[in-house]
């Protein structure tokens, strides 16, 4: 007897049948559920004509339909290409186009049909469609379709970046990639039987499908959210027994404003915050609530986490978001050396979990072939790594270099501001002028008068920003993260 690698819905469902997979509202899906559900979807989609090799796109909210097309279109040994349900009809059809799609995946009761008429590729409704496209629900499976397995080297999906910094370019992820993400964050984080990881991040982002990925891998549940809401998150803390959760530092800001003086309950036992810098006043306060925060870097060529900084560091080493994960290697460079600790350079990795390559353009590798990221940091004597942003942020005003997260943690260390963007401006006098733009806390007034002098006690002069604005709100990605591209051009335009 030969014994394969079976898919990993298929391992799952073999070890715990009547376990609890999907969590979605009132609808409870078990892993021997769930694996005959995407069985059916694989034969349908083999019955319409997708084959091993073909790049599929995924256009579907959050939710049980979404992860189900994931992994029947990967059953099938196809290529998972997951879009965002919010996304233009020329960012689909562009993205479409990047990735080489050969089908897409829509229902008709969330995508927009101006969305759908665009994709230069054929439709195919998932329960409902437009008039002319085949349904997957009127399509009689395929039978006996056999288990593809799992090849670590092989294409599972291309999943594309935020564009936080431009144009999206989209990753191609193996298998391995996912798997050897996966298991450093289970090495790292722990796993337990009852764990149930909440998702209330975009599946069509790295953050997001990881969870997917590594709790298909444990045989634990997903708690599926098809969208943010503070009040909402920390009821299913409450009420749904939630032991991990992931969001970005708006996220959980929103979470402690919503929840006031109450504590959260000893069952939840991490809560990932990422996709960019985490303000560390949101960080004390979290200490202060008893939030078990994690702070964490990641990359979408990475397959997720990079660095994660484990609960029970964080109140002596806050401002870090801790070591890289296992077996990953992460190197500060300065130039084409290696910086000293506590030396600021560009960040450099490489291991198991990086991509191959982008679909749509080059990736950038230095000659021992590590990753580029454009991100710049230090590490202590101890190889733990703080993030001060991007190199393309980089402030030049007067000649001084000046790294916006540097300010904006100036800025937010006021007890009115929940969150700041800080962005050069061009300047005839000083080349680029220093600009912020700044989000109160709910309720908080505050002047610029006021964040101007907060911040001449805490950084040099020529970092303090010539012009504060205060805004209702942020800029920001599908993701949450702030976008200084988008405020720096509301800017100009005002």
């Amino acid at each position: 007897m030969t014994i394969g690698t079976p898919s990993w819905l298929e391992r799952a469902a073999v070890l715990r049948p009547s376990h609890v997979a999907l969590l979605a509202g009132d609808r409870r899906v078990t892993f021997a559920d769930a694996a005959e559900a995407v069985r059916q979807r694989a034969g349908q989609l083999v019955r319409l004509g997708v084959r091993p090799g073909d790049h599929v796109g995924i256009l579907l909210p959050v939710g049980i339909d979404f992860v189900t097309i994931l992994h029947a279109v990967t059953r099938v040994g196809a290529v998972a290409v997951p879009l965002g349900p919010r996304a233009t009809a020329t960012e689909v059809a562009t993205q479409l186009a990047a990735a080489r799609c050969a089908w897409l995946c829509y229902d008709a009761r969330g995508a927009g049909a101006d969305v759908v008429t665009a994709a230069p590729v054929p439709a195919v409704g998932v329960t409902e469609g437009r008039p002319g496209d085949p349904v997957l629900d009127r399509l009689d499976p395929e039978p006996d379709l056999p288990d593809s397995g799992v090849d670590p080297g092989a294409a599972h999906g291309i999943v594309f970046t935020s564009g936080s910094s431009g144009t999206p370019r989209g990753a191609v992820l193996t298998a391995g990639n996912h798997y050897w993400n996966a298991s450093a964050s289970a090495l790292l984080l722990g796993v337990r039987a009852d764990d149930r990881w909440l998702a209330c991040l975009p599946l069509h982002h790295v953050g997001g499908l990881a969870i997917l990925m590594r709790s298909v891998l444990a045989a634990t549940t997903v708690v599926l959210h098809d969208r943010f809401d503070a009040e909402r998150v920390n009821r299913a803390i409450d009420t749904e027994g939630v032991t991990m959760v992931s969001v970005v530092a708006n996220m959980l800001h929103r979470m402690l404003e919503a929840r006031g003086p109450r504590p959260y309950p000893p069952s939840l036992r991490c809560v990932l915050v990422g996709g960019g810098p985490v303000p560390e006043a949101l960080l004390v306060r979290a200490i202060e609530h008893g939030v078990p925060a994690a702070p964490t870097y990641g990359l979408t060529e990475a397959a997720s986490q990079v660095a994660t900084l484990l609960p029970a560091l964080l109140p002596v080493k806050r401002g870090s978001v801790g070591l890289p994960l296992l077996p990953t290697q992460v190197r500060i460079v300065v130039g084409e050396r290696t910086a000293l600790p506590e030396e600021v350079g560009e960040i450099r990795l490489t291991g198991p979990t990086l991509t191959p390559g982008y679909v749509n353009a080059a990736l950038d590798l230095d000659e021992s072939g590590w990753l580029r990221t454009r991100d710049l940091g230090w590490c202590d004597s101890n190889g733990f790594l703080h993030i001060v942003g991007r190199a393309d942020d980089t402030i030049v005003s007067g000649g001084e270099n000046v790294h916006p997260r540097e300010v904006e943690s100036a800025l937010e260390s006021h007890p009115a501001v929940a969150e700041a963007c800080v962005f050069g401006m061009p300047d005839a006098e000083w080349g680029e002028r220093i600009t912020a733009w700044v989000q109160p806390r709910a309720g908080a007034v505050v002047t610029a008068a006021e964040l101007t002098a907060h911040v001449r006690q805490r950084i040099a002069g020529f970092k303090v920003p010539r012009r504060i604005r205060v805004v209702a709100d942020l800029p920001r990605s599908p993701a949450g993260k702030p976008l200084r591209r988008e405020a720096r051009r509301t800017e100009s335009a005002s």
